[in-house]
């Protein structure tokens, strides 16, 4: 067998659908209050209506267009189109056992989900009231027949499909009634009884058809391709061609069609109106639409039913009073997001906005969220000072918020750059610019993660802020670069930017450590390891006698423990309370050794995206990454390890081992930094901690 061999790579697709059931694992979890298991199974399917909007639609598109394209699993769309169903389908069974373990757990804690059928008659009554005030205004109901055709469906359109029969000559007619999103999926009845509001308008159906009897009903929901194909050459108003791609996504081919169980007949006239193939067609017995269980998650009157959320801290020496480009000017800082606090950046920002020496402000958007005090902060800067917003139009399923943001920028007065042709900007990083005496003084702030105040509590995330002039010449070139469109041929001198520089610099390292053998040491922690290149440079590091650890969280496309090739490769993900989502790159032998970044290890990062790899310059930060990715590998609490058959298996503390939980132990770490004034001797004591904890590395 050789490195190139097919049976070396997983295939990228099914290895994600192993990462969603790995999430489906927490739903599974017992020592997890029972609304945290709850939304395990929300994440579940929200991460599944993506997969199909986005990668089953791109297979079906080569499918359908002759296309054999192939990766080095060497399969082709139509085999990964029957892998992926049957695997699903597979699922399926497991997931509603799953909804009716968890329902009837939540019923005996006081929170009670029923169909509207399974109330009482008082309750019945409550409801009748509710349908007429709330519902039958705002619902559309629809006779299907010769001059009213089944009405287009948007993506991810909900609905109730129904089977009438003529109060005058019993003639047996079809029709649906569309839900609009903005109803509650979930009615209140009584305090803790909650019923799904198809049910309601279901059994209600009768009202909305006068003449009509109701003789059966079933949900179903219709998923589309939501990819957007942007032929960027030809556009003379990018802004424009977005727009109207994201109203060509409510169009897309149906890609899937989820609908309840019942009557036969009225499932056929459902199937024959929504033309999906057969394979794609899901037959639910739980309700439909699982990402909607957020509604549930979120209950105040039912917190205690939900582990007691994380307050992140802000450390020393960011929590003294005074200016932060002083504390910047003192030392490098590294900030390990969710555990210290988002608000640091924001008052970066905010505070470069403020201050009347600072003239120039820089900055890419990916991911910024609603609301953003960020972007609250730029459009303020951009009265008096120079702003400069890189806002990425392509950022998946943020399109149409970003696009908001970027005419709000622009209108402002800020210099608005609508990304980069050719390339998504995935970069995340900050620029201020501030005259100090007669010269002037340049701030940094690079992260793996996004300017998002949200996601910043719930995603794991390292970030730096530095005043280093030579990261701030690259930083500077770069934003050069982004408005002179001439980003897919810069070169950066103490960072790395893809997608010239990245890969080549990772390979580099590899075959450094190939050259140590035995010493060789590699640590990778990333979300994703699809790259074949960087694969096979792997293999052949292991083969030399490297010792390589892989932490990936979701999809991992190499085959560890396979003798004479991957033998000295451990792969690992690690699925918790907060999506792991840092970067971090450690190679033994190089220097500096250790370097985080906003790219995965995929063939999108590493070669069609705009990218940053950041070198740890100073040793405080050296020690931080390391000390990171080293608690990482001791975790037996949240850990599964890749084996070679491509399954995973959870890893536990062994006898007498004591458990670990790396999130866990984060938060108690920063907890107890925060909570002590001897900044110094209380991180002492933490390093003693962890030492104790995990051992030496």
């Amino acid at each position: 067998m050789e490195i190139s061999d097919p049976k070396m790579f997983f295939n990228r697709e099914l290895s994600w659908l192993r990462f969603n059931t790995r999430v489906l694992n927490e739903a599974h979890n017992e020592t997890l209050p029972l609304l945290d298991r709850l939304k395990f199974m929300a994440i579940y399917g929200t991460n599944l209506d993506e997969f199909y909007m986005i990668r089953v639609a791109g297979l079906k598109r080569l499918y359908a267009s002759g296309v054999a394209e192939i990766g080095p699993d060497r399969l082709t769309p139509a085999e990964q189109l029957r892998l992926i169903r049957d695997y699903l389908h597979h699922e399926q069974s497991r997931l509603e056992e799953l909804f009716h373990h968890l329902r009837a757990s939540l019923s005996k804690a006081g929170l009670v989900v029923k169909k509207f059928s399974e109330l009482g008659k008082t309750q019945k009554m409550g409801i009748k009231g509710y349908f007429q005030n709330y519902l039958y205004p705002i619902i559309v109901p629809i006779v299907v027949d010769a001059t009213h055709p089944f009405p287009h469906l948007n993506n991810l359109s909900f609905g109730v499909a129904v089977k009438l029969k003529s109060e005058e000559n019993g003639e047996i007619k079809y029709g649906m009634i569309r839900i609009p999103r903005i109803l509650t999926r979930f009615v209140e009845v009584d305090k803790g009884l909650f019923v799904p509001v198809e049910t309601i308008v279901g059994e209600f159906a009768g009202d909305l058809f006068e003449g009509y009897e109701l003789v059966s009903y079933v949900p179903f929901r219709v998923t589309r391709n939501a990819d957007i194909e942007i032929e960027e050459d030809e556009a003379d108003d990018f802004i424009e061609l977005m727009s109207e791609g994201l109203k060509a996504r409510k169009k897309g081919e149906i890609v899937r069609l989820e609908v309840g169980s019942g009557d036969e007949s009225l499932l056929d006239f459902v199937k024959k109106q929504i033309i999906v193939a057969k394979e794609d067609i899901y037959e639910n017995n739980m309700p439909l639409n699982l990402g909607t269980f957020w509604e549930l998650v979120g209950c105040k009157d039912f917190a205690h039913l939900s582990t007691p959320p994380f307050n992140p801290r802000i450390l020393p020496p960011l929590d003294c009073p005074g200016c932060i480009f002083d504390v910047i000017d003192k030392q490098d800082l590294m900030l390990f997001h969710p555990y210290e606090s988002f608000d640091s950046v924001v008052n970066f920002i905010q505070s470069a906005a403020k201050d009347p020496d600072v003239l120039s402000i820089r900055m890419t958007l990916y991911r910024v969220g609603k609301n953003s005090p960020i972007v609250k902060a730029l459009t303020e800067a951009a009265e008096n000072k120079q702003v400069t917003v890189l806002v990425e139009l392509k950022a998946r399923f943020d399109e149409e918020n970003n696009l908001h943001w970027a005419r709000a920028l622009e209108s402002a007065g800020a210099h608005v750059i609508y990304g980069v042709p050719g390339l998504k900007v995935h970069a995340k990083v900050a620029l201020v610019i501030k005259k100090v005496g007669d010269k002037l003084k340049e701030y940094v702030h690079l992260s793996t993660g996004n300017y998002n105040s949200v996601t910043a509590k719930i995603y794991t995330d390292v970030s730096l802020f530095t005043a280093d002039k030579e990261i701030a010449n690259d930083v500077i070139k770069l934003f050069h670069s982004l408005s002179t469109g001439t980003s897919h041929k810069t070169e950066l001198n103490a960072l790395r930017v893809a997608p010239l520089q990245i890969k080549p610099k990772i390979i580099a390292m590899i075959e450094n450590e190939i050259k140590h053998a035995q010493k060789g040491r590699i640590i990778l922690k990333a979300n994703a390891l699809v790259d074949a290149d960087i694969i096979s440079w792997l293999y052949r590091a292991s083969c030399a006698g490297v010792k390589i650890d892989l932490i990936i969280r979701g999809i991992c496309c190499l085959r560890p423990g396979v003798k004479g090739f991957s033998e000295n490769i451990r792969v690992f993900s690690i699925i918790g309370k907060y999506l792991e989502h840092a970067r971090i790159y450690y190679f033994a032998h190089s220097d500096p050794q250790i370097y985080f970044s906003s790219a995965d290890l995929m063939p999108r990062n590493l070669e069609r995206r705009v990218e940053l790899l950041i070198p740890c310059r100073k040793e405080s930060i050296t020690k931080r990454l390391f000390e990171i990715v080293n608690v990482g590998l001791s975790d037996n609490v949240q850990m599964y390890e890749l084996k070679e058959d491509g399954e995973y298996h959870k890893v536990n503390a062994k006898e007498k081992e004591k458990a670990i939980s790396s999130q866990l132990f984060y938060e108690g770490y920063v907890n107890e930094i925060y909570h002590n004034s001897k900044v110094e001797q209380e991180h002492f004591k933490a390093e003693k901690l962890l030492q104790r904890m995990i051992g030496e590395s």
